[in-house]
């Protein structure tokens, strides 16, 4: 009797719960979800994949592509420029004004913003970023960037909430080169500041619970060579048009795919929802496809505002250790290797046709800036040959191969990604069009890491590479431009330009970043941008059209030429729900 009581007593306890559930069920107010939204009790995970790993999670000393994606997931700035419209808005910073000299400008920071630890965010925290930047132990990668006229910017902060920055002298852009100051935890880093190992700080080996941003994410989990795992940052300070907190995903899974095949194959059988980077040529018939499967959605973003470039090394350490070789840094020599390459040729076999021929570094991607009257040099391989004998380089024994004036083959080392196939491939038809004018050149593929290092060291005669700008205005990116820039690849960080050319673009640089008149900034840059075709330390042959696709399941992306395409709007993004029926 006893047994069967102590059933009947569970039975009624097992109602009263079930009554309780369904009436909090029942009176539990529910948001419904937004466009393509799924519901909120559904898990939101996006899975993307980058094709390198990152250098660094310090974005001070890292400028590679996966390492600024990390960045933008987890920080924030105070002013940030949106890709696809490329206006500025206000970010950490919710508004700001600007003096009637138009040098200083007084922000007034987000009240209540935290940082992902529940750490309050203030001013202190800007002027220990922009003192971060600044400082000659940490080397930083964003100091050239964050520089007016090759002088530092002044802050202070009045108040927690207040931060006035002046700047040294008139600036073009105003507030938009504060898109390259990335903030940072001074309550995390002050100390590695202090004792000069900032630098090393963050590295990859740190415990991800280390790292503390302002941006959308977290990152859970880094597993080298494999993927990294962010979740939704529960502090995290936007919100959307209809007032809901974002992001929008609890997680977002980057897996680390260096094969390109590999990488376009996750994307199409529904493996994957994005790929960081723009897709190749050959990729489109498949894509295409099943964008019309309704398994894809595929877009065409328009020319590409970064192309690929060859450079050469032409450092003044790089000519004494090569004295036999001074020829590698003649002006002559880029302008025969112009010459000797069919561009059409070049934009339709490597790009299979889904690329433009181009004279320099400023695409027609970037309407606001490029120069329309710069032309190619002629694909003129009799004329190459021409220069390259001025040089000294001759056949002497009629085989058809070039010999240099001490006997030996006239030539170069390429250095170029390993992985990335229009790289391999534009490396090839490099390697056989010079090879018809006498050249010699043997292609070295190397990882992303190992290729930036080369390019750092300036251990390379040649290399074929691209550089990520981080905005299409050229006064932003002063660090490609001017001699002493850490990114002049060709001879970077010069204390005085080593060419009087080069110290014509700088001259003509401090001009165009001080004027406020958009008519003279131009002519003055057109004036820049012809100096550079005409000594070519780099050279451009194609700008690719962009695509970029995604899986059917991402809602609200917004597409743009610069990268990252799809992720620089991490936080927006959401998963679609899935059609009626569909399992």
């Amino acid at each position: 009797m006893a047994k069967k009581l102590t059933s009947s007593r569970a039975v009624v306890a097992i109602l009263l719960v079930a009554v309780v559930v369904a009436w909090w069920l029942w009176r539990r107010p529910t948001t419904p979800p937004g466009p393509g939204l799924t519901p909120a009790s559904s898990p939101q995970e996006l899975v993307a994949t980058a094709r390198s790993e990152p250098r660094s999670f310090n974005r001070f000393v890292a400028r590679d592509r996966t390492s600024n994606l990390v960045s933008l997931l987890l920080h924030a700035k105070l002013v940030r420029i949106n890709l696809e419209t490329q206006d500025v808005e206000p970010a950490l910073a919710e508004r700001w004004s600007v003096s009637p000299d138009g040098l200083t400008h007084t922000f007034s920071l987000r009240r209540g913003v935290r940082f992902s630890d529940g750490t309050p965010f203030t001013s202190a925290d800007v002027l220990f970023s922009l003192k971060a930047a600044y400082d000659a132990r940490v080397s930083s990668v964003l100091a050239d960037s964050l520089e007016v006229a090759g002088q530092k910017l002044e802050a202070h902060a009045p108040d927690a909430s207040t931060v006035v920055v002046t700047l040294p002298s008139r600036f073009g852009p105003g507030v938009r080169l504060l898109d390259n100051l990335t903030v940072v935890p001074k309550h995390k880093l002050e100390k590695t500041l202090a004792d000069g190992s900032f630098r090393e700080a963050w590295g990859l080996a740190t415990p991800p619970a280390e790292l503390v941003g302002l941006g959308p994410f977290i990152l859970k989990e880094y597993r080298p060579g494999e993927r990294m795992v962010f979740a939704k940052n529960p502090h995290y300070w936007r919100r959307d048009a209809e007032g809901r907190p974002l992001p929008h995903l609890d997680r977002l899974v980057v897996q680390i795919v260096p094969d390109q095949n590999a990488e376009i194959l996750r994307l199409e059988s529904g493996q994957t929802d994005l790929v960081t980077a723009e897709l190749r040529p050959e990729d489109l018939p498949a894509t295409r496809q099943a964008a019309r499967e309704g398994r894809l959605a595929l877009h065409e973003v328009g020319v590409a505002v970064d192309a690929d470039f060859l450079g050469f090394n032409l450092a003044a350490t790089f000519a004494a250790q090569q004295p036999k070789r001074a020829w590698l840094q003649r002006k002559e020599l880029r302008q025969a290797v112009a010459r000797a390459v069919d561009r059409q040729a070049f934009a339709n076999t490597v790009y299979l046709g889904a690329a433009i021929p181009i004279a320099g570094p400023v695409t027609p991607g970037n309407r606001a800036w490029h120069d329309p009257s710069l032309v190619p040099p002629p694909y003129d391989p009799a004329g190459a040959r021409t220069l390259l004998a001025g040089l000294g380089l001759t056949d002497r024994d009629g085989d058809g191969q070039l010999e240099a004036p001490d006997g030996t083959a006239a030539g170069f080392s390429l250095l170029t990604q390993k992985g990335n196939t229009i790289r391999e491939k534009a490396a090839v038809v490099l390697q056989e069009d010079l090879r018809k004018v006498g050249l010699k050149v043997d292609v070295v593929t190397l990882e992303v890491p190992a290729v930036i290092d080369r390019i750092t060291r300036g251990d390379f005669e040649a290399v074929y590479f691209g550089a990520q700008t981080s905005d299409t205005d050229p006064a932003v990116n002063l660090d490609f431009w001017r001699s002493s820039g850490a990114f002049h690849f060709w001879n970077p960080g010069q204390a005085t330009p080593s060419t009087e050319w080069e110290r014509r673009i700088d001259d003509l640089m401090t001009q165009q970043v001080a004027a406020t008149d958009p008519a003279e900034r131009r002519r003055l840059f057109n004036q820049v941008q012809r100096i550079f075709a005409a000594e070519a330390p780099a050279l451009y042959f194609a700008a690719p059209r962009v695509f970029v696709a995604t899986s059917a399941r991402v809602a609200h992306a917004r597409p743009a030429l610069l990268q990252p395409s799809i992720l620089w709007n991490a936080d927006a993004l959401a998963v679609r729900p899935a059609p009626a029926g569909a399992r």
